[in-house]
């Protein structure tokens, strides 16, 4: 059904660009923006009146506000009850049109990303319209009821294994006159308003479902329940059933939340606009398919003549590409192309070839663990290119060489993603202000290093290929001051960049800095202490929060009710506002409960230093968390901004109560751990909080089960991140106060990134399915991001949808739309170029192996979720006998005896037994539900170099550290012992060993230790003297203490946490701990290297 070409009259403007009367979609939350309380008002640009509902309170006793639940209004945030729930209904047949939203929405104004299926804040749907059941994690595996009045997704009924999409369809225009919505994201399904040609893309129901890894041999694990995946007919590929391929790689199990669909209704989303295709530009429908387009990309380099490719492109559609002319007369220059084929001689890389390919017999070479680092494999291509290539810091591939077909990559038995830390910390980025942002008319890429210019006034994207006019502006470079150079400005020199944005990429004015602080107080909480230290650092910190001018702080408490904290101007003293109905939460004198920071800061700092003593007596036992989240959202919705809560316990009473879960007796048996939230509570708010730009960060100081499955949603679906602090207690567990005070000011003063959405884009031919990390997708490839710090990592699946013939190069590319807590709008761009290869011994030559660890392990835990734990540990022993024996039969020319691996993968079985001895895999029932849920949760988020720390810890002697080869940074010389092997035969009782495992370190003293360590490092006479439960070490006037403390503070410096050092003897309690990360040593419920190795040969050699 197409959509209408315009929207509705009589419906005002809301985007702030254009005077034809358009809506942004159906109304979320008709209380929160009523016409007499509208959050965002566009006569007035940048004010925020921040009005919510509120109860008319009762006359006040003195100092404190006590609301009873007398008073009935209309309860904003009742979520269903029990038996409906927001779990994906029964999928229907696919009925050839996609669902439309029923209705007139209400005339009032909205803030962003608003959602065809309108989630209202009372986590209901208006009649006609279909729940937005977009999940990043999938816990139920049996298809749920179909709640009472909910309408039917059209979607294809997928079973097994597939992920379905969405119809391809937004309801309703979102663009202004003169504007177009163009093609999202090659691989994606395209927008009903995309101007494409009919039939020029057939409109895919399902992504295809063909199995990353079809074995060879019948699997370690049990057969799945489920049929066979579907698979497209294009992409069929030959081989037995797929019985249990690797972690389900192309695509999720029903629903799975990381599939790339929205896993429910069309998302109506205006930010989609804006990053896909928001800008004024003149429809141009792309090349009629059978036009074979010449694929070879190009680029003026300043080492060559500065002249411009003339290579045949696809032209307007009716014309010839040989036949446009040049009336300006450019003289052309022909340019290589860059491709492998013709590079290896020009960068003299055939013994780095060989040395990647070169066979590795693993029985045989048993220290094939590098001594420093590992860095990430080098793309073969040209040096001119390669020099303009991402950070892989930043934007990394499993594979380096991108396999030519789907077929080619399946006999790989490798998973094709990518990895990406988009918003990282840089010390140079370049900052482009411009008021023309160059981007493909057609794929909307961002112009970047990888296009070819064919002369002066024209480009040819890399992603799509078509070829695009140079705009006037753009022909002058602001850094050289030329005129007539394009090609050498710095958004074609820099793979990374960030534009300032104009006004088209904004919604609504860019939303204030708004930090809201929600405290557990009961009797627990006010036990552990840790009050003290968050209210000390926040005061510490409280002039380095990111903001300006406008930035507001507010302040909730709560127990067994839920205690509001008036900041008004020209109060003594903060007040207390109680409200004890949780059943109906509402906001008492919603204008004072977040203030202005810097007008209000003397009564916030008298509050910050009051609150630790005001609670010391209670004893309330009670803990209300879902209420005072409820209440937390509703004060926030307004404006956006970030939630921080700390919990201390299993939430009590109230929505969102749960009950403990976990039989510490069986802890070891994987059918019974309970992976999966028990409620939907936590997970609908998110999707309420991600609709209105508020994220939920989650602080969990527990020595008790708390149910981590269910309260971390509330961060997962936000885009928040989680913390937790195992047993925190100020007094006995001392050395979590100093994590958690270095951890918060990090958290506190980092840089943030408000009201976000980021798409990744790649070119024509590839595909992405899966996403992994803290969001929520919108729009099939959209991910919402309502706050986007620079410690979060991203991970996304990857398949070969057409065959890249002709290709030399791909290209991929991340773009990042935020607001910065300055208040500016910003565009952070990430452009990575790969070789394209035709053989499996080229494929294998690039495999990347760290970041293929990251990727197994995201799609591990997405395993664990959505079937068992155990499932998920056949899964990833599979990934290495799957491509060892592929290997092993199609590349090695003389079969060899042993365990031959290419050098590329020589480290690959030791990290897939580093991840099954991980607390997020490992069996046994040492490991806590809490805490390996905390550690799947670091898995999804985490960066890939603090993840590969975390799962294979690095390994140092220190009592003979040396200057040679050290580092000299900032007048400091840090020491570089190398690195060892994850083995007690590496230790040695005469020497001291750091063992860096990311979020801990251990330093172990053998018994034998030299005297002069103990002494002028650990500042104590003999080895008997060292304390049981030393932490630091004293900083002394010797030079070993010196190298010693410089090269752990160096090591502590690289990351956003703080591990924790704790020393250690042999009859320490911590030396199990310290051993357990022993990777290649055999543990009470994992083999040992040698062993695992032996394992694996015997299955390849089947």
């Amino acid at each position: 059904m197409a959509q209408p070409a315009g929207p509705p009259a009589g419906y005002p403007s809301h985007n702030g660009a254009g005077q034809q009367p358009y809506s942004n979609g159906p109304v979320q939350n008709q209380l929160m923006h009523s016409p007499d309380s509208q959050g965002y008002s566009p006569s007035v640009p940048g004010s925020y009146s921040h009005q919510t509902p509120a109860k008319v309170p009762p006359r006040p006793s003195l100092g404190q506000y006590n609301y009873s639940g007398s008073q009935n209004v209309s309860q904003l945030n009742s979520f269903e009850g029990p038996g409906q729930t927001l779990n994906r209904p029964p999928l229907a047949p696919f009925s050839g049109s996609p669902v439309q939203q029923t209705g007139p929405a209400p005339q009032v104004l909205l803030p962003p990303l608003q959602n065809s299926a309108a989630i209202s804040s009372a986590g209901s749907f208006p009649p006609g319209a279909t729940p937005p059941v977009l999940s990043n994690w999938q816990y139920s595996q049996a298809p749920t009821s179909q709640p009472l009045g909910f309408q039917t997704s059209h979607l294809a009924h997928v079973t097994g294994t597939g992920s379905p999409q969405p119809p391809s369809s937004l309801s309703g225009n979102t663009n202004p006159p003169g504007s177009y919505q163009y093609a999202a994201s090659p691989g994606g399904p395209p927008l009903q308003n995309s101007y494409m040609k009919p039939g020029s893309v057939p409109p895919p129901v399902t992504q295809p479902l063909t199995p990353l890894h079809p074995p060879a041999r019948p699997p370690l694990g049990p057969p799945p329940v489920s049929g066979p995946p579907l698979i497209r007919p294009s992409t069929m590929t030959a081989g037995p059933p797929n019985t249990q391929p690797l972690i389900n790689s192309t695509a999720s199990r029903e629903g799975d939340a990381t599939s790339a669909a929205s896993d429910g209704a069309a998302v109506q989303n205006s930010y989609d606009a804006l990053e896909g295709g928001g800008l004024t530009a003149t429809p141009h429908p792309p090349a009629p398919p059978n036009v074979k387009m010449n694929r070879n990309v190009g680029y003026s380099y300043p080492a060559l003549p500065p002249g411009y490719q003339n290579t045949s492109a696809p032209g307007a559609p009716g014309m010839q590409a040989s036949a446009l002319q040049y009336p300006d007369g450019s003289k052309h220059f022909h340019q290589p192309a860059l491709g492998t084929n013709h590079l290896s001689a020009s960068m003299g890389a055939l013994n780095l070839q060989q040395e990647g390919l070169r066979p590795v017999n693993l029985l045989q070479e048993r220290n094939i663990l590098p001594t420093t680092l590992l860095k990430a494999p080098v793309p073969n291509l040209h040096e001119d290119i390669q020099k303009l290539n991402c950070n892989p810091e930043l934007f990394r591939c499993t594979l380096t060489n991108i396999p030519q077909t789907q077929a080619l990559l399946n006999k790989a038995k490798l998973p094709l993603g990518l990895l990406l830390h988009p918003f990282k910390d840089l010390s140079q980025l370049p900052v482009v202000t411009s008021s023309t942002i160059v981007r493909c008319r057609s794929c909307r890429t961002y112009i970047n290093p990888f296009v070819s210019f064919l002369d002066q006034r024209r480009w040819k994207c890399n992603l799509c290929y078509r070829v695009n006019d140079v705009p006037e502006e753009f022909m002058y470079n602001p850094v050289t001051r030329v005129y007539g150079e394009p090609h050498k400005r710095p958004e074609v020199q820099n793979a990374t960049i960030e534009f300032m944005a104009p006004s088209e990429y904004m919604l609504r004015p860019p939303q204030p800095p708004v930090y809201l602080f929600v405290f557990d107080v009961s009797h627990n909480a006010v036990e552990t202490g840790y009050l003290n230290t968050v209210c000390q650092t926040l005061l510490d910190n409280l002039d380095l929060l990111p903001g300006n001018t406008r930035t507001k702080i507010g302040f909730i408490t709560f127990d067994s009710t839920i205690h509001f904290y008036s900041l008004q101007e020209g109060l003594s003293q903060p007040q207390m506002l109680i409200v004890s109905d949780i059943e109906d939460v509402f906001i008492p004198m919603p204008e004072n409960l977040l203030v202005n920071l810097n007008e209000n800061k003397e009564l916030i700092q008298d509050l910050l230093k009051a609150l630790p003593q005001m609670f010391t007596k209670s004893l309330e036992t009670q803990s209300a968390l879902g209420p005072a989240l409820q209440a937390a959202f509703k004060l926030m919705s307004p404006t956006g901004g970030r939630i921080s809560v700390f919990q201390t316990q299993l939430p009590s009473v109230g929505m969102g109560a749960l009950k403990s879960r976990e039989e510490p007796n069986q802890r070891a048996t994987a059918k019974d751990i309970h992976l999966t939230p028990s409620t939907d509570f936590y997970k609908k708010l998110a999707l309420d909080c991600s609709g209105q730009q508020v994220a939920v960060d989650l602080f969990l100081l527990s020595g008790q089960y708390s149910d981590l499955a269910s309260l971390g949603c509330i961060s997962r679906y936000s885009a928040g991140s989680v913390y937790y602090y195992q047993s925190y207690h100020h007094k006995h567990n001392p050395v979590q106060v100093e994590k958690l005070q270095k951890e918060l000011k990090r958290y506190l003063t980092r840089k943030i990134g408000f009201e976000a959405v980021m798409r990744i884009r790649c070119t024509k031919g590839l595909s992405i399915h899966t996403f992994h990390g803290n969001f929520f997708v919108r729009s099939t490839d959209l991910l919402s991001l309502p706050n986007v710090n620079p410690d979060a990592g991203y991970a996304v699946q990857m398949s070969v949808e057409e065959s890249l013939t002709d290709m030399q190069v791909v290209s991929f590319q991340s773009a990042l739309l935020y607001t910065s807590s300055k208040g500016e709008r910003r565009i952070r761009v990430h452009t990575m170029c790969l070789p394209v290869v035709t053989t499996l011994s080229d494929v294998y030559l690039g495999a990347d192996v760290q970041a293929i660890t990251g990727l197994l392990a995201n799609m591990a835990v997405d395993r664990s979720v959505s079937a068992t734990l155990s499932d998920a540990r056949d899964a990833l022993v599979n990934a290495v006998i799957d491509s060892l024996a592929a290997y092993r039969s199609a590349v090695l020319s003389v079969q060899q005896p042993g365990l031959t691996a290419p050098s590329s993968l020589r480290l690959f079985p030791l990290y897939v037994l580093a991840l099954l001895k991980q607390k997020a895999f490992q069996t046994g029932t040492s490991t806590r539900l809490d805490e390996r849920i905390f550690t799947m949760c670091q898995v999804k988020n985490q960066p890939l170099v603090y993840l590969m720390l975390m799962t294979h810890p690095s390994l140092y002697r220190v009592d003979n550290l040396t200057d040679e080869g050290a580092l000299n940074i900032n007048d400091r010389t840090i020491p570089q012992p190398p690195l060892l092997q994850l083995s007690v035969e590496k230790l040695s009782r005469d020497g001291a060993y750091l063992m860096d495992a990311g979020s801990v370190m251990f330093l172990w003293i053998g018994k034998n230790c030299g005297q002069s360590f103990i002494s002028q490092v650990l500042g104590v006479p003999n080895y008997g003297s060292i304390p049981q439960n030393m932490t630091h070490l004293p900083e002394l006037d010797t030079a070993e203490s010196t190298r010693t403390i410089a090269f752990i503070s160096w090591l502590r410096e690289q990351r956003p946490f703080f591990p924790i050092l704790y020393i250690i003897k042999d009859d320490s309690p911590l030396k199990s701990s310290f051993l357990q990360n022993m990777i290649e040593d055999r543990t009470e419920s994992a083999l040992s290297y040698y062993e695992f190795l032996l394992h694996i040969q015997q299955q390849v050699n089947k």
